[in-house]
């Protein structure tokens, strides 16, 4: 469903994000995400006057992963940027992305490491959107969605799910959104074996389990998929 017809308005401002995943033939994954603002005019810098047709912003974050959601490689790069050659001072920050899991405080951990001054405002932004990403990369490609358990658990290897294993938790994805709550129609006809479960619990989530409550608990889930 669109959204409703707007009112009468001019176009000031375009923000893109794109994000797009890849799987490597060396069994790792590429997570790419690019940041792009524009604007249909010419604007005004500090630096000077960036014409029509150039972004102000043209950012990039690379991550290489493991199946488990490990960063074991991380890149970032300022193509275009408001202060040329300034603002891509702050690329090798992103470095310290690798150790990290995209399910286990993620957003969390890489705010903590480039916090203020230590990075791009932009490009850091773009990290609050990696694990979700990952986790629609990964699903059925690299874990089966329709089994349950949670994403990046040895049990969710492409062997295990093969062999018709079940689990004892839900598909990771029911309980998170409307749509999918348990009592809700979708996982009465989709879902049969899960209509009526209880609501999952702190033990469910796919965080670290020293979160401070069941809120934070699920602040690595993306917001479309909780309540």
């Amino acid at each position: 469903m669109p959204l409703s017809p707007p009112v009468s308005r001019q176009l000031r401002h375009r923000r893109a994000i794109r994000m797009e995943a890849f799987e490597r033939e060396d069994g790792l994954w590429d997570i790419e995400a690019c940041l792009t603002d524009e604007k249909p005019r010419d604007v005004k810098l500090a630096t000077g006057v960036r014409p029509q047709g150039l972004p102000i912003h043209e950012l990039w974050l690379r991550i290489t992963i493991d199946r488990t959601f490990t960063i074991v490689d991380a890149e970032a790069a300022s193509e275009w940027a408001p202060y040329t050659g300034l603002c891509a001072a702050s690329n090798p920050a992103y470095r310290a992305l690798i150790g990290l899991n995209l399910v286990q405080n993620f957003r969390r951990e890489s705010s903590r490491l480039l916090a203020g001054t230590t990075g791009c405002t932009h490009i850091t932004e773009l990290c609050a959107v990696l694990p979700t990403a990952a986790i629609q990369a990964f699903a059925g490609e690299v874990w089966n969605t329709e089994k349950g358990g949670a994403p990046g658990k040895p049990s969710d290897s492409s062997a295990g799910t093969a062999a018709g294993a079940e689990s004892d938790k839900p598909p990771f994805q029911l309980g998170r959104c409307n749509a999918l709550r348990f009592d809700g129609e979708a996982v009465r006809q989709y879902y049969p074996r899960w209509f009526g479960h209880a609501p999952r619990g702190t033990a469910d989530r796919i965080t670290d389990q020293d979160q401070d409550n069941a809120k934070k608990a699920g602040s690595e889930v993306e917001p479309a998929q909780r309540n």
